[in-house]
């Protein structure tokens, strides 16, 4: 083996995701597709397209982590797994080596997690039981407007005013988001106020201390709501070059440092 790769796979509820990288922790490689009902034939096709990206094949797999909440369900793991609080606290700061506050927006959860200075875990904090603020809040949303999920980023965007949303429960909010299209008010403020009301819940869930780092899914295909986070926090906001893959990266970083 002339360059050995390391493998990352972070397998949620709604996407998959496999990053590739080297030694040195570059990222050669990475592929993200909708994880389905079959956790394992998913997890095989992204790996063999992460690699395909990467020039190399399975065969030149030195190690291979897995996390999220199919992470057992894979069957070319060759290491133990690991939690999803340690992976994304691992990605991201491999790209932001600093104090941090490591907020991830998931499809099904939002975390958390607070990093000292040497990247060590000093807290975290998830929302399991609630979908409000999560991916699939806004998914809910997207189908009660009957707008395209990939359009609404753009169309907060325009709006003139903000429609605030007076509950954080999905099914009350769906109840003011219908309310309001009766009474003829703009799509876009609607939505703006769908996304406001999203990043504030995330925000109350803990303090921030340190720099401020988004991440996940939402925030990749939604970028305006790391605009909104900035406006609340009132100072700027990290954000990784590819933000639905740092649990995915963290897994590759354990693959590569051993159970380390």
């Amino acid at each position: 083996m002339e360059q050995p790769v390391f493998v990352g796979l972070d397998m949620g509820a709604s996407r998959t995701k496999v990053v590739v990288i080297d030694a040195q922790g570059l990222l050669l490689g990475h592929a993200v597709k909708k994880s389905g009902i079959d956790f394992s034939a998913t997890a095989g096709l992204c790996l063999d397209a992460a690699l395909e990206q990467a020039g190399f094949e399975r065969k030149d797999i030195a190690a291979a982590v897995a996390t999220g909440y199919g992470r057992n369900n894979v069957a070319f793991i060759t290491a133990q797994t690991r939690t999803e609080i340690g992976c994304h606290s691992r990605g991201c700061y491999h790209s932001f080596p600093e104090a941090l506050t490591v907020i991830d927006i998931g499809g099904q959860d939002n975390k958390i997690i607070k990093l000292n200075a040497a990247g060590r875990r000093d807290s975290f904090k998830m929302n399991r039981k609630c979908a409000a603020g999560t991916g699939a809040f806004l998914e809910e949303m997207s189908s009660r407007l009957d707008i395209p999920l990939a359009e609404m980023n753009s169309l907060a965007r325009q709006a003139t005013e903000m429609l605030k949303l007076g509950s954080y429960c999905t099914v009350f909010s769906a109840t003011e988001v219908l309310e309001n299209i009766r009474h003829g008010k703009p799509v876009a403020d609607i939505i703006k106020g769908i996304f406001y009301s999203m990043i504030q819940r995330v925000l109350e869930m803990d303090s921030l201390s340190g720099r401020v780092v988004l991440c996940g899914g939402v925030v990749a295909h939604n970028p305006y709501l790391v605009e909104m986070a900035e406006e609340l926090i009132g100072r700027p906001v990290l954000l990784p070059k590819f933000p639905q893959l740092t649990g995915a990266l963290g897994a590759a970083l354990y693959a590569r440092n051993g159970s380390g």
